[in-house]
């Protein structure tokens, strides 16, 4: 099952694979024995808020719902600073320059026939990356293998009886979701390409990792519940890698939220993972998994914080350990800000808004 439009495919994740596959247990939350602080509310004008940027003293939003790039202002309404872009899901700013991206189409209404990522620099001067193109032209992940490898007549049967693919390789797909600012250039997170991709200033596109394929096993319980013959039970499939966000560390590498394709939510367990990407090799290490609908996350003081939207909260990573943070519905994105702050923006499961949250007052992990 291929999985490109975040929270689009948040909808249709009550498949029959969730029925019958599982994954391998998460990690233990540690407990918090000190309470979470109170999130400020700074906009509710937002619908879908799907990253964020802060800058200097401007936060801004990627807005998916209402198609837009917009600044938070005092009075908690939106000033458009990009208008008019459909698909809007990332924005980053660097050396007087934003970066968004768009993506046109995809699930349940067809296809996605556009993607990329939109430079406007000094003066209004735009430069922009077609993905979609370069994923047709490239397709990073041709090489890596999903599903089942040398699957049975039996188990290829039971599979494509309820409209898995069985054996396949990476095909054609980009959904350019969530960008950061790295140097001169920028890193895209590539939900659809299952990859990073590096853009420079003038739009010109490479490859700088692919994120690896995330297996689930069937168990004899979800074999016979969902009435499958035994030679499934102890089959991995391997699903497909969905990067949601990209941030730039201190150390100069990147750090990369992932959910793990298929059915995003509860059913398969909790399988989100954030990974550590050498930027100039490619070599991706995982740092902490055991996240349910790893969306976003921010860097700030050594900690790792990420948005787990399907458990409604923000949790926090230390030393490979994921600790809760803070109950927040609905979050979705998450920006770290000055003095230790942190900006967050829930939607889709609750009333939107995006909120300040001062990590000083009050310390759970």
């Amino acid at each position: 099952m291929r999985v490109t439009r975040l929270l689009i495919a948040v909808a249709a994740v009550g498949t029959a694979a969730s029925l019958i596959l599982t994954a391998a247990p998460a990690q233990a939350h540690a407990p918090e024995p000190r309470p979470a602080p109170s999130p400020e509310v700074l906009s509710t004008a937002v619908a879908a808020p799907f990253n964020l940027e802060v800058s200097g003293r401007r936060v801004l939003v990627a807005d998916g719902g209402l198609n837009l790039v917009g600044s938070v202002k005092r009075d908690g309404s939106l000033a458009p600073v990009v208008a008019s872009a459909p698909g809007t899901s990332g924005v980053a700013a660097a050396h007087g320059r934003i970066a968004y991206t768009t993506t046109v189409g995809g699930p349940p209404t067809g296809p996605i026939t556009a993607s990329g990522l939109t430079i406007v620099g000094p003066g209004g001067r735009t430069a922009s990356a077609d993905t979609l193109a370069y994923e047709t032209a490239k397709n990073p992940d041709a090489g890596v293998h999903y599903g089942v490898t040398n699957p049975s007549a039996c188990v290829r049967d039971a599979f494509e009886g309820i409209g898995l693919p069985v054996d396949y390789t990476g095909a054609i797909d980009s959904h350019a979701y969530s960008v950061a600012a790295y140097g001169h250039d920028w890193i895209v997170a590539d939900a659809g390409a299952n990859a990073l991709l590096r853009v420079s200033r003038s739009g010109r596109i490479s490859t700088v990792a692919v994120l690896p394929a995330q297996p689930a096993t069937i168990t004899a319980q979800a074999a016979a519940a969902f009435g499958l013959p035994d030679c499934v039970v102890g089959v991995t499939y391997a699903f497909e890698s969905v990067p949601t966000d990209v941030e730039v560390g201190p150390d100069g590498q990147l750090y990369v939220t992932t959910l793990p394709g298929g059915p995003e939510d509860a059913s398969l367990g909790a399988r989100g993972s954030v990974y550590r990407v050498d930027p100039r090799s490619g070599l991706t290490k995982l740092v902490a998994t055991g996240l349910l609908g790893a969306t976003n996350l921010a860097l700030s003081r050594g900690r790792i914080y990420v948005t787990e939207f399907f458990a409604g909260r923000v949790s926090v990573i230390r030393n490979g350990k994921v600790g809760e943070f803070l109950d927040l519905p609905g979050a979705v994105s998450i920006e770290a800000g000055p003095g230790g702050s942190l900006y967050a923006g829930t939607g889709l499961a609750g009333p939107p808004s995006v909120v300040r949250i001062d990590t000083a007052k009050g310390w759970r992990h």
